[in-house]
């Protein structure tokens, strides 16, 4: 039993150098070494998706600008457009009333008469002989 316990002694100094490892020998040794490159590569990895991630970001905030000025100018259009509409009636408007006032008392009368035969006759009799 004696040489039993000492082997096993032996073994688990083994065992435990092992696990110690310096310089990066032994079981342990490896994984810990394996783990901290992976643990760097991750670091890296996660420092250069974050970059490009604040490089999109970037872009749409650029085309969050660009958007809200063409939203400006389609408002500003929509108003000058419904400012036409209403604009438009009053040139009409304006315009006909003077092209009336120009017409001679005789078109206006022409024009206020409904065309029916004999009637357009009649109404130039009787306007051309009022004085």
């Amino acid at each position: 039993m004696a040489m039993n316990r000492e082997a096993e002694i032996r073994d688990l100094k083994r065992r435990v150098s092992e696990l110690e490892g310096s310089c990066g020998k032994g079981t342990f040794g490896f994984l810990v070494h394996q783990i901290s490159t992976f643990h760097k590569d991750l670091l890296a990895f996660q420092e250069k998706t974050k970059q490009r991630f604040d490089r999109i970001d970037a872009k749409f905030d650029r085309i969050d600008s660009r958007s809200d000025k063409i939203d400006g100018r389609l408002d500003h259009i929509d108003r000058n457009v419904h400012e036409l509409s209403t604009d438009i009636r009053k040139i009409v408007g304006d315009t006909m009333r003077k092209v009336l006032a120009e017409r001679s008392p005789k078109e206006q009368f022409l024009k206020r008469v409904p065309a029916r035969r004999g009637r357009v006759e009649a109404a130039e009799r009787t306007h051309a002989k009022r004085p």
